[in-house]
């Protein structure tokens, strides 16, 4: 059965039927294991790895190598969703993602040079984001608009709790990282295999093959929308200002902050990241409900952006361990409400719900397309002028996505 526009009024209910039963605390366990997976890697094994292969190009080499995976998140992560929407299935993809990242992690923890780990992270990439791209569009598939922000908080929850536990996870493995990465591909398989187990799933008619033109084509003309641009370009600006700093939060540990003794930098990131966590899941749960009860969305994504931007700052103007601290706080408390808040702005503003996967595909490449451009830039930016720039870099892109909220028709 087609579902309705999104966001018309008449869908007030469910398109294809009631949502499983236990639907959010499995979307929150899918979430959480890629989540854990991504900062896992991201922030404390990557870095490791990359250190323990060229000391002395750490910062060059870690942002080449993330942002040549980037891309391949990039055009993996729409083409997913294109495929999964013509198939009219989300299962399948979700388990093949899952289980196909547990060899691409083993291959990634088993390589010794630059580059083949780009190749390991790149094929990682491309795993977890056909993962990705089907689990995400689970909400619009089977939430009513109703419940758009509670269960976009159950997603956003995932983020601070799978970062905790991935950052601590890496941490733990730091002086054996091939373990590190096996453990986190395990973690996701696991919960691959949990959701499409007890997730039912109403498949809907496959669609007519495309021509590779015509998928072009409709790839382009979704961002011809105006609140959907406005969407991604806001999207786009806050992760890419977010990532370019977290990506590097262990060398700005080991070369910014002086640590207290005895404290390692991989160790200040697993005490960091659950501090962050918490400030995230609280900011998360209260964002998406005040936002289903207010039936206000931009308002709450807009201040979030400027705090994350405030929040960078912390660290320019102390740069010390309390300061690292209260930064992980507050940044968590923004980072929280908007990923939560602007996730469920995001499914107001899809063109057609028939096409949700591939549109949020489109948007998702506001996530991974930062991440081309964030590691090149920040690694300029560190090397030309140090760590300050960059947090002020950081801050600068977060104001801009505030702002670029407010165009915004559609949605209060």
């Amino acid at each position: 059965m087609a579902h309705p526009e999104a966001g018309a009024s008449v869908d007030e209910t469910h398109p294809g039927g009631p949502p499983s039963r236990g639907l959010l605390p499995l979307l929150f366990t899918g979430n959480m294991a890629m989540y854990a997976l991504y900062v896992g890697v991201g922030s404390v094994l990557l870095p490791l790895q990359i250190e323990h292969i060229d000391a002395a190009h750490k910062v060059a080499n870690l942002g080449l190598v993330g942002g040549i995976a980037a891309v391949f998140a990039t055009v993996f992560n729409p083409v997913a969703g294109a495929l999964s929407d013509r198939s009219g299935r989300r299962n399948p993809w979700i388990l093949g993602g899952g289980l196909a990242a547990v060899a691409a992690m083993g291959l990634l923890g088993g390589v010794r040079t630059v580059a083949l780990v780009a190749i390991g992270w790149c094929l990682g990439q491309a795993v977890m984001n056909i993962y990705q791209a089907a689990l995400t569009s689970v909400v619009p598939d089977r939430i009513p608009l109703t419940r758009r922000g509670t269960a976009s908080a159950a997603v956003g929850l995932g983020l601070p709790v799978g970062s905790t536990i991935g950052v601590v996870l890496a941490s733990a493995f730091s002086d054996h990282y091939s373990i590190g990465y096996l453990a986190l591909g395990v973690l996701v398989a696991a919960a691959a295999v949990l959701f499409t187990s007890c997730a039912r799933e109403q498949p809907q008619p496959p669609k007519r093959s495309a021509s590779l033109r015509d998928q072009a084509a409709a790839f382009l003309s979704v961002l011809r929308e105006h609140d959907f641009r406005w969407a991604f370009t806001g999207r786009a600006l806050l992760v890419l200002g977010y990532f370019a700093v977290t990506g590097y939060q262990l060398y700005i540990l080991q070369d910014h902050i002086t640590l207290p003794g005895g404290l390692s930098p991989s160790h200040a990131v697993a005490v960091l990241t659950p501090i962050a966590g918490v400030a995230m899941a609280i900011s998360t749960v209260l964002g998406g409900v005040l936002s289903d009860r207010l039936n206000r969305r931009k308002i709450f994504v807009a201040c979030s952006a400027a705090l994350s931007a405030g929040a960078l700052l912390i660290p320019v103007l102390t740069p010390t361990w309390p300061g690292m601290i209260v930064f992980a706080a507050v940044n968590g408390l923004a980072f929280g409400c908007f990923m939560a808040v602007d996730t469920a702005l995001v499914t107001l503003v899809l063109p057609k719900a028939e096409d949700a996967a591939r549109d949020l595909g489109i948007l998702n490449i506001a996530n991974a397309a930062p991440q081309i451009v964030g590691p090149f830039v920040a690694s300029a930016v560190v090397t030309l002028g140090g760590y300050p720039p960059l947090f002020l870099f950081g801050g600068l892109l977060a104001v801009l996505g505030a702002l670029a909220v407010l165009p915004i028709r559609t949605v209060r």
